[in-house]
């Protein structure tokens, strides 16, 4: 039978990418099809990941920085770091360290996936590169003790000596370079002196949160009734049991309360964060907005919330809260949530991978207003 063109170019182009010489992966171990495997064009390190980070101090940042472009921010040991989305969108991975703790910030764009790793495992300190293959559309990650290969959204070895191993999540979050700035005004923020010549602040992904088409591949994915696949989801992932929300659904609310395996969970909603991935400069992007997810207990008092037309106010001290889970005004001022690990994905990227999620909300469109929901699924 003679095979489609295309799929003889793909075969090439990976059997060239994991070729002797370039990679030493052991591919009798695996936890998948090979053949998921495609190529995103770069080859390996083809997309440079930043080995060593320098940083800025806010008010340094705030001269190249629009004030509410998207940032990812971490805050380990009592020091908060923040990973500007216009750098990590031309690099993808940060090999850094907080304190003794070694961490991968991450961003795939092509699923708007921004994660924080613990960079150890068994004893052990990972580094790591792009690989310059995606599965399912999400970038694939590689060590470079071992050439494992990593699958960025779920943090899993899929091929190579790691495989099965898993890498642990650290809280992370992404808002507004103004809101880090307020909220840690002694934090530091990732520098443009990468090493690297790129044309930082503007985005080559121009339009493809709102484009009706995916760029790469992906594995058949069931969407729930009017959810398109760019729809971002907010995830909180429990155990073995996860859920989600619509952005749709939590920026309509401003608030969202609920409980999920036994955890009593606030959803906070903040206008006020461009998307990386719509307009050529960052800076001229629409706005998507960033949640803030948080354990709704202080001091073991249960809150409970509301939005009110200036701000978030808890209604038993009717103290103001910020998208951070900080108290900036009344009289729980200073006092600040435990944060609840989350992720916010394009709806199709998180899906493809845990598609036993239970999505609540929709997109908020009518049947046949966008391309995705009125045309078959992707595939």
């Amino acid at each position: 039978m003679r095979m489609p063109l295309m799929v003889l170019l793909f075969a090439g182009a990976l059997a060239a990418q994991l070729a002797p010489g370039n990679w030493k992966t052991d591919l009798s171990k695996k936890s998948i099809d090979l053949g998921e495997l495609k190529s995103g064009g770069p080859p390996k390190d083809g997309i440079p990941a930043i080995d060593r980070p320098r940083f800025d101090t806010v008010d340094e940042a705030a001269r190249w920085l629009h004030p509410r472009e998207p940032i990812m921010v971490v805050n380990l040991h009592g020091e908060a770091r923040a990973y500007p989305l216009q750098v990590l969108t031309w690099h993808e991975l940060v090999n850094d360290q907080i304190g003794d703790t070694p961490l991968l910030a991450s961003f795939c764009p092509l699923c708007n996936s921004a994660i924080v790793f613990d960079r150890r495992l068994d004893g052990t300190v990972y580094d790591f590169g792009v690989s310059g293959m995606l599965r399912h559309s999400d970038m694939v990650m590689y060590d470079r003790q071992t050439d494992s290969l990593w699958q960025q959204i779920t943090g899993e070895a899929i091929v190579g000596e790691l495989t099965g191993k898993t890498l642990t999540i650290l809280p992370s979050q992404t808002v507004s370079f103004e809101t880090f700035a307020a909220g840690y005004p002694q934090g530091k923020v990732l520098n443009r002196d990468t090493g690297h010549m790129r044309p930082y602040g503007q985005n080559p992904y121009e339009r493809y949160e709102f484009n009706p088409r995916l760029v790469a591949p992906i594995g058949r994915v069931e969407l729930p009734a009017n959810v398109r696949p760019m729809e971002r989801l907010v995830t909180i992932t429990i155990g073995d049991r996860t859920r989600a929300y619509t952005f749709h659904y939590v920026r309509s609310r401003k608030v969202v309360e609920d409980s999920f395996q036994d955890i009593d969970l606030v959803i906070f909603y903040d206008k006020n964060t461009l998307s990386a991935l719509d307009s050529k400069q960052i800076k001229e992007s629409q706005s998507v907005g960033s949640v803030g997810v948080f354990c709704a207990l202080v001091d073991g008092n249960r809150l409970r919330f509301r939005h009110r037309k200036d701000g978030i106010e808890d209604k038993q001290t009717k103290s103001r809260w910020n998208v951070l889970g900080v108290a900036t005004e009344g009289p729980l001022k200073g006092k600040r949530l435990k944060p609840v690990d989350h992720g916010v994905y394009f709806a199709f990227a998180w899906l493809v991978f845990r598609p036993e999620t239970r999505v609540i909300g929709d997109s908020g469109l009518r049947p046949g207003t966008d391309p995705f929901l009125s045309g078959p699924q992707p595939q």
